[in-house]
């Protein structure tokens, strides 16, 4: 089984904390990850910093990195601007970011969830014709804060249309971690014409303990991509309660433990969890940095 693990904390992790990490701070995040092994990091969020103060100056950042060649560095993107300021970069995947509840939508980004999918359609060829990935994240696929539950086949019809658009990967989002393994498996067999033949993956959040429960189930559906935050950091500003995700380094000791290689160096990676409970001891949930590893 191939499975890749997409280091969302550079983005997810750091967008909802109190304390603001520096420039030199998140490009140090970034190239730390890299150094353990991570291949595909969410460096970035092309969003108004008046709005999330914690994602200002995104191209600095970007620019601050040393050379970083065998990794694939993104940008959450939310609108056409948020595009083109990505494209402005080297960043060589945009993680466009739609959202199945129609009141979350409007209060993140002020927009309705099918304004969202057609700001997804528009920007899709210019970002064909820049020679980058696109994907499509649906957020709040397993239920909102405001509206409860999502339907199903609201996530199916959303997954074909950004499909249709010109998605090369999909990921389906718990925004606010109140997904359990049913749920995770009703909506990816809801969507299942929709994601066949293409890379989708997950992206957890564990504020209700059933993360890696749900990861587990995503990986028997055939998810490849699995977003994960270093030291479980993470939550979104507009999500009520919405905390950590599933911590990288602990996804990284349960692949292991399962037979699948991540390629990550796990002393590298509790070196790391080390540097941010430094920063931020009070945010870190993952399990791993205290436990230490077992076995081989």
């Amino acid at each position: 089984m191939s499975v890749t693990i997409c280091e969302v904390g550079p983005r997810d992790g750091l967008q909802n904390l109190p304390r603001l990490f520096s420039v030199q701070e998140r490009a140090h995040l970034i190239a730390e990850l890299a150094a353990a092994g991570l291949r595909q990091i969410e460096a970035v969020s092309m969003v108004n910093p008046a709005r999330v103060p914690q994602m200002a100056d995104a191209e600095a950042v970007l620019e601050a990195l040393p050379p970083l060649p065998a990794v694939q560095l993104s940008a959450l993107v939310l609108n056409r601007r948020g595009a083109e300021r990505a494209l402005a970069t080297g960043v060589r995947e945009l993680r466009f970011a739609v959202v199945a509840s129609d009141t979350f939508c409007r209060r993140n980004q002020n927009m309705g969830s099918d304004d969202s999918l057609a700001a997804f359609a528009a920007v899709a060829p210019m970002v064909g014709q820049a020679g980058r990935q696109l994907t499509g994240v649906i957020a709040t696929a397993y239920g909102c804060p405001f509206e409860g539950e999502i339907a199903p086949a609201r996530i199916a019809q959303m997954a074909e249309a950004l499909r249709a658009a010109g998605a090369d990967r999909i990921v389906l989002a718990d925004t606010i971690g109140v997904a359990a393994p049913r749920d995770i498996a009703r909506v990816h067999d809801a969507c299942r014409d929709a994601l066949d033949g293409l890379a989708w993956g997950v992206h957890l959040h564990n504020t209700r303990n059933t993360g890696y429960a749900n990861l587990m189930t995503a990986l028997e559906r055939g998810a490849g991509i699995i977003d994960a935050s270093i030291g479980g950091l993470g939550g979104c500003p507009f999500a009520p309660r919405a905390t950590g995700n599933i911590a990288t380094e602990d996804v990284h000791y349960l692949l292991h433990r399962e037979g699948i290689d991540t390629g990550l160096d796990h002393d590298r990676l509790a070196l790391l969890v080390e540097w941010l409970a430094e920063r931020v001891p009070d945010k870190i949930t993952g399990q791993l940095a205290r436990a230490g590893w077992f076995g081989a």
